[in-house]
């Protein structure tokens, strides 16, 4: 089908990636009689439209700028490309070709018009169908793409009044992401550096192109030669308004002089440019562009193929040329003027849907930041025009307006200074500026739009606030706080568990060391008491303590006890304790008796008191005393007959009981007697004092004498002095033992005869203080 009145019907093509050649045109549903693919030398069209990195995408978009050659009824011009790029598994194929080889089947729909105004429509149309074609899963069945492009020649014929169709070109997305420096990008367009736009997401980087040349009124309409740096049919082609009609915006903008033609002689617009052009971009005759590519080769050459640098990744904007970095600071008003439009736009972000306000009102709309922009364009171009009136007139040019026409129009300094003088300065050596020039020569803009910047003015209190309060916005300090608070909250989190963790662990290993402590404790009881067990059971002398179990001692071993030699000593103690109370009780009664038989004699005989018994109270009473105290002593001698400490005194009590048997035999004779036996006569002529212990007692009256407290005579003052405990615990002994010491008594009379009167010298000594013979 050809065109009408002279334009491009929309073309429909497959491009297909072959594993041996490389991309290449698979199909071309158009014009039956023409091949105009060979026709306009699109040799590139299939690397345009499988872009670098499809392949990592499900569904991937790209946009190209295409060439037509003239005609004979159409001259040159510029095509726009849209092209949809999907996968498919190779063995979900129908019928599978032989020359496919690879896993999976890549393959793009591209469809090609003669304006981008319908791009954001066309774009919803292509995914749809692409999607229904590949899931036909036979490419061989094309019917879907013929009936799609019957359908955009009708749409095509039907909307070709529309001109102002810019669906799909979010500007609100550019603004809320790159803030001021939208408007630094605007100026850059105006100034027509090499712009290279790079990001990893083929159609945003497109988009973001699209949107940023949308932003001069009427360019997007007027892209006939952006395709190829040699064309130049618009500059050739245009003609200087004559008349202007207020009402009409369009002859508004004409006769302003817009559009104003960024892509002349020596520019090109390539939204998505391979590889393959880039001998066109290092060209001599390519002075400016703005292009994009997916490729980061081109990162490591930017400083050769970019004046100005826009990372879509990091969203990132460098300027490598001085001068036009210079040329690019925003003034104060600049700043003032985006930073209002920013804010609106924030004010109005909904996340769920980006294209537009959250209030579904005018104010942060699409068509509310075209206006915006357009506003400050036209702006600027009614200031440069007074700036230029301003300046030929200071040069004394001739053909000038005069100082007083000027003055008419109560226009205060040069308004154009608020746009940065750098800016104005390099924006007059553009062919955009001359052409604008050439458009405007005669025309007094200055009195239709007034040369003001919209936020005119210097820098003030509320400017700094509100750049203050958007550069804290931009910190995120909420959200860094709360991811920070959130962070915190989970370091703290895991760092107690974590100490619980080590502190349960460490109770746990120390409850099981003492677990293993109690056992190995238990089973070394049970081992011992087995052992015990199993061997003879051990005398008292080898026996040893042990420690209790599990005790902090328990390893330290008991000292040995003998038991049998404790208990000889415990014995060898008792008897010499008795043996000394027996000797004491002896040396005692030896000298009651003393001290009895120097008192005077009594004439009763029984009343006769030997000196050598002074404790006794009668013979009687002695007697029976004896004979239990031989008893004792008798006893006394069986039991130690294995101790030889205890001789002296043994041999003490056995002088004792012969000086006992003589006393009862008659043959005791006084202490003081001489060698004939007679007594004498000085100690006889004066008898000693009765005894207090006999005074008043007689013979078998043991209750009287019994009842009597016995007293001790002092030599030196003759007085009585109270007996000591141990003499009464004696005679209470004896005297109870008397009835069965009588039988002894009557054994013991048939040895009397034999026993010898002992000599004065074998007195008995009294008991010895000392331990030496007790011990």
């Amino acid at each position: 089908m050809s065109g009408v009145r002279g334009r491009q019907a929309p073309i429909v093509m497959v491009i297909d990636f072959h594993h041996a050649r490389g991309p290449e045109i698979e199909l071309c549903i158009g014009e039956e009689d023409i091949d105009i693919v060979a026709k306009n030398d699109w040799s590139l069209l299939p690397f345009m439209a499988l872009s670098d990195g499809a392949h990592a995408s499900t569904e991937e978009f790209s946009y190209f700028t295409l060439r037509k050659k003239e005609t004979e009824t159409a001259p040159a011009t510029s095509l726009f490309g849209i092209a949809c790029s999907r996968q498919l598994d190779s063995n979900l194929l129908i019928n599978r070709p032989a020359d496919v080889t690879r896993s999976t089947v890549q393959k793009a729909v591209v469809v090609i018009t003669d304006t981008p105004q319908s791009v954001g429509q066309l774009r919803e149309k292509l995914s749809v169908v692409t999607s229904a074609w590949f899931a036909q899963r036979d490419f061989s069945d094309i019917d879907i793409l013929k009936k799609f492009r019957e359908g955009l020649i009708i749409s095509w014929e039907q909307n070709e009044a529309s001109k102002d169709q810019n669906l799909g070109l979010s500007l609100r997305e550019m603004i809320h992401e790159f803030k001021y420096q939208t408007l630094v990008l605007f100026k850059a367009l105006l100034l027509q550096p090499k712009m290279l736009f790079f990001g990893s997401r083929c159609e945003r980087l497109c988009m973001i192109q699209f949107s940023l040349i949308s932003l001069i009124p009427g360019l997007i309409n007027s892209l006939q030669d952006c395709a190829d740096p040699a064309a130049d049919s618009y500059a050739q082609t245009v003609g200087k308004p004559t008349s202007l009609k207020t009402s009409d915006r369009a002859s508004l903008l004409a006769y302003m002089g817009l559009p104003l033609q960024i892509f002349g002689k020596g520019s090109m617009f390539g939204p998505y440019t391979p590889l393959q052009q880039l001998d066109l971009l290092a060209d001599h005759g390519t002075k400016s562009y703005v292009v994009g590519s997916t490729n980061s080769l081109l990162l490591q050459q930017k400083d050769r193929y970019s004046d100005i640098l826009i990372n879509l990744d990091e969203d990132v904007i460098t300027i490598s040329s001085p001068s036009l970095r210079s040329a690019l600071v925003l003034s104060a008003a600049d700043r003032r003027w985006i930073d209002l439009l920013t804010q609106i736009i924030n004010d109005t972000w909904d996340e769920s849907h980006p294209q537009r306000p959250k209030d579904h009102g005018y104010m942060g709309s699409e068509e509310f930041i075209r206006l915006q922009f357009e506003e400050y364009l036209l702006a600027l171009l009614a200031s440069m025009k007074y700036h230029e009136e301003l300046h030929s007139f200071s040069s004394g040019e001739s053909g000038q307006r005069s100082r007083a026409q000027l003055e008419a129009y109560n226009i205060e300094g040069d308004p154009a200074l608020d746009f940065n003088p750098d800016f104005l300065a390099h924006w007059q050596t553009t062919s955009n500026y001359a052409l604008f020039k050439r458009l405007t020569s005669d025309a007094l803009l200055f009195s239709i739009v007034e040369p003001r910047h919209p936020c005119a003015g210097g820098l003030t209190i509320e400017d700094v606030q509100r750049r203050l309060s958007q550069q804290v916005a931009e910190l995120h300090l909420d959200e860094r706080v709360r991811e920070g608070r959130e962070a915190l909250n989970r370091h703290l989190a895991t760092g107690q568990k974590k100490v619980s963790a080590a502190f349960n662990s460490f109770w746990a290993d120390i409850e099981a060391m003492r677990e293993a402590q109690r056992k190995r404790n238990e089973e070394r009881a049970l081992q011992s008491q087995r052992s015990s067990m199993d061997q003879p059971r051990p005398s008292l002398d080898t026996a040893s303590v042990t420690s209790a179990t599990g005790s902090w001692f328990g390893g330290r071993k008991a000292p040995a006890v003998d038991i049998a030699q404790a208990q000889a000593s415990v014995n060898a103690v008792s008897q010499k304790a008795g043996a000394y109370l027996s000797s004491w009780s002896s040396w005692a009664s030896e000298k009651r008796k003393e001290w009895q038989e120097k008192k005077p004699t009594p004439s009763s005989p029984s009343s006769v008191t030997s000196p050598s018994t002074p404790t006794l109270s009668s013979i009687v009473e002695g007697d029976d005393s004896e004979r239990g105290r031989r008893r004792s002593m008798q006893q006394q001698r069986q039991s130690e007959d294995s101790s030889a400490t205890l001789s002296r005194s043994g041999s003490r009590r056995k002088r004792w009981s012969n000086i006992l048997l003589r006393r009862e035999s008659g043959d005791f004779g006084l202490p003081n007697a001489k060698e004939d036996g007679s007594p004498d006569s000085s100690e006889q002529d004066q008898p000693y004092p009765k005894s207090p212990l006999s005074r008043g007692t007689s013979v078998g009256e043991d209750d009287v004498a019994q009842s009597t407290q016995p007293k001790f005579i002092d030599p030196s003052t003759q007085s009585p002095v109270e007996k000591e405990p141990e003499t009464f615990i004696i005679t209470d002994i004896v005297e109870k033992q008397q009835p069965a010491d009588e039988k002894l008594a009557e054994e013991s009379g048939s040895h009397r005869s034999s026993d010898k009167a002992p000599s004065a010298s074998a007195e008995p000594a009294p008991p010895s203080t000392s331990t030496s013979n007790s011990n």
